[in-house]
């Protein structure tokens, strides 16, 4: 009898990816409607999964998942799986539940995500400390959540009167945004180095390397969404200076993952949990690029957010198909 996979923090990540398909959409002319039920969809996965973690996880089984240096590194997947459904709420959700009760649950996923994602960002690489693990992309999933933390609060700020409230959210965001992308710039470099000496490994954690695009896609988001919430001069600049250049990288890391991810695939890519890697981070990068579409009115960026939208839908079925029959 086949013995059942144990219960680990990286099943959140197929809520990771399902919700980003709707948020990612909300923002495509004419899928709003088809994005809300993606959402929908989505809610009703994260409060299957959280029931089943409530049944299950004891500490002594969360002691023994943080002790695994990989499982270790998903522990941010259940934060960012709680506030990507609670935008999904503020986006798509109030289109049937109402703009009041959309805001309520998202600002108490945003909280509870947020400080359960700035434990992990803290604990985790703690935990990794002096344990000898190679790098890899798995290494970014605990401190990606202050980004997302990031973007997601810039859209709450916006439902908050102008004053010290506001400004104090905004300041958080920047701060959270900090956390996040200069974690993730000692990070990247590790990476690269392993690529370099190294190779990329076992095939099954190949789609890792999809992971890098996450805080890279997310912190465009989060930059030009903050730039929405003007309290600071030069939010704007800021916003379209460091998101064009990041969305540089971004595409030139899109393509070196790729070329990986098709010449392993050739040799044989074992379906695993990983493959989410291939949903998440490419959604982050639509986010990114819609999200300077908006700040620079450009036929350029609003034609790559609708291919990239098109890869993500199909990355998104391509793997949610492979999770159910777990082959």
């Amino acid at each position: 009898m086949r013995r059942a996979a144990p219960f680990g923090p990286n099943l959140f990540a197929s809520v990771m990816g399902t919700g980003i398909v709707a948020t990612a959409g909300a923002s495509m002319p004419g899928l709003r409607a088809a994005a809300t039920y993606v959402w929908a969809l989505d809610a009703a996965l994260l409060v299957f999964l959280v029931a089943a973690a409530a049944r299950r996880w004891t500490w002594s089984a969360v002691r023994a998942q943080l002790a695994d240096p990989v499982m270790a590194q998903f522990w941010g997947a259940p934060p960012m799986a709680l506030m990507t459904v609670g935008t999904g709420a503020l986006l798509l959700g109030g289109d049937w539940i109402g703009l009041p009760a959309a805001l309520a649950v998202d600002w108490a996923l945003w909280t509870v995500g947020s400080l359960l994602g700035l434990a992990t960002s803290v604990l985790v690489p703690l935990r990794m400390i002096g344990s000898g693990e190679r790098a890899s992309g798995g290494w970014l999933m605990p401190v990606v959540p202050p980004m997302v933390s990031a973007a997601s609060g810039a859209l709450l700020a916006g439902h908050l009167p102008e004053g010290p409230l506001r400004q104090g959210l905004v300041l958080c965001c920047y701060a959270l945004f900090g956390v996040s992308l200069f974690a993730t710039v000692v990070i990247v470099p590790q990476i690269w180095q392993q690529l370099v000496r190294h190779g990329p490994g076992a095939a099954a954690t190949v789609p890792t390397l999809w992971i890098v695009l996450g805080p890279l896609g997310q912190s465009i988001t989060a930059a030009n969404l903050l730039a929405g919430v003007p309290v600071l001069p030069g939010q704007t600049a800021f916003g379209v200076l460091y998101g064009t250049i990041t969305w540089g990288f971004a595409l030139l890391w899109t393509a070196l993952a790729a070329a990986v991810t098709v010449r392993t695939a050739r040799r044989g890519l074992p379906f695993a949990l990983t493959w989410w890697s291939f949903v998440f981070p490419l959604g982050t990068l639509v986010t990114g690029t819609s999200a300077l579409a908006t700040r620079v009115p450009s036929p350029m960026f609003t034609g790559v957010a609708v291919v990239l939208y098109g890869v993500l839908v199909l990355a998104w079925a391509t793997v949610a198909v492979r999770t159910l029959v777990r082959r």
